[in-house]
């Protein structure tokens, strides 16, 4: 029967074999060194092991000893973790943040505000998604998640409060190989022109919009379930479409991708959307939540990070 085992043995197990003496362990225990050669006498009883081998100058972990000492450590990592979230639920820490994020918004900084969230509560879990148009909207509003990230002005509740963040360019491209791409350099296309090329637009998984298309200038569409493949169409040449500069700067810049040669979306086919940091206002947000969201606007607003 191992009931009898304590995590004060498995404690003065480790910390012996770390100090690489008993009367090293039992310093760094505050112990005389009697108790702790106890508790280790009675923990090698409850296991039928021996643990060390004293025949030496000092004391050596046995072959049964070095394989149990993982499991020791395991035990004393996830009861520390026990505690800390324990402490953490009586300070009002939540045991899991979670977020939606929509998909215009550069998720790498999102990633960064997290990490320094994590650094002050480690124990605090994250659930993260990611979703166009209405999407973060219903996500607060069902109370699927605690904050969501929203670009623009189209989608608004008020039950919903907001923090501005930054600004995220939208801009109009096109691959540079598509007829589009190779006739940039004749000027600026009207809108009826437009109508003659597939326009990339990416689907809305709420009902928001339904009946109500936002940037769509041309009747050929081809509708798609993620800002990913919208990305991976317009690459391919299939269409023309409108994606964060973010994600496309490199692609301009290496000339894989072109600007849209229109005025009709911007000057420079780019418009600035404004980006907030979104909750429920019947929801006081908790410590991780807080941390999380200064650091976001502060990672947001930071230079380069548009």
């Amino acid at each position: 029967m191992l009931d009898a085992l304590t995590l004060d043995q498995m404690r003065t197990f480790v910390t012996i074999a770390e100090s690489g003496s008993f009367r090293a362990g039992a310093a760094r225990l505050s112990r005389v060194q009697s108790a702790v050669s106890h508790a280790i006498a009675n923990l090698e009883t409850e296991l039928g092991v021996a643990l060390f081998d004293r025949s030496g100058h000092r004391p050596a972990l046995t072959p049964e000893g070095q394989a149990l000492l993982a499991n020791a450590r395991d035990i004393l990592l996830r009861v520390d973790a026990m505690r800390a979230r324990a402490r953490g639920l009586g300070e009002g820490i939540e045991l899991e943040l979670s977020l939606i994020v929509d998909t215009l918004f550069p998720i790498e900084t999102v990633g960064s505000a997290l990490n320094e969230m994590r650094t002050i509560y480690p124990n605090v879990s994250i659930r993260l998604a990611v979703s166009p148009l209405g999407g973060p909207l219903d996500g607060l509003v069902e109370r699927r998640f605690t904050l969501g990230i929203m670009v623009g002005e189209d989608f608004r509740d008020p039950a919903i409060a907001r923090q501005a963040l930054s600004t995220v360019q939208i801009v109009a491209v096109v691959a540079a190989h598509h007829p589009l791409g190779l006739s940039a350099d004749d000027g600026a296309l009207e809108n009826a022109e437009l109508a003659d090329y597939l326009q990339i637009v990416q689907s809305d998984p709420s009902q928001r919009t339904a009946g109500r298309d936002f940037g769509v200038l041309s009747p050929q569409t081809c509708r798609v379930s993620s800002q990913d493949t919208k990305y991976a169409m317009i690459r391919a040449g299939l269409g023309w479409g409108r994606l964060p500069l973010w994600q496309v700067q490199r692609d301009l810049e290496e000339g894989r991708l072109v600007r849209m040669p229109t005025t009709a979306l911007g000057r420079n086919s780019q418009v600035g959307a404004e980006c907030y940091l979104t909750h429920r206002i019947d929801e006081p947000l908790g410590p991780a939540a807080r941390v999380f969201g200064e650091a976001l606007a502060r990672l947001s607003a930071a230079p380069g990070s548009r």
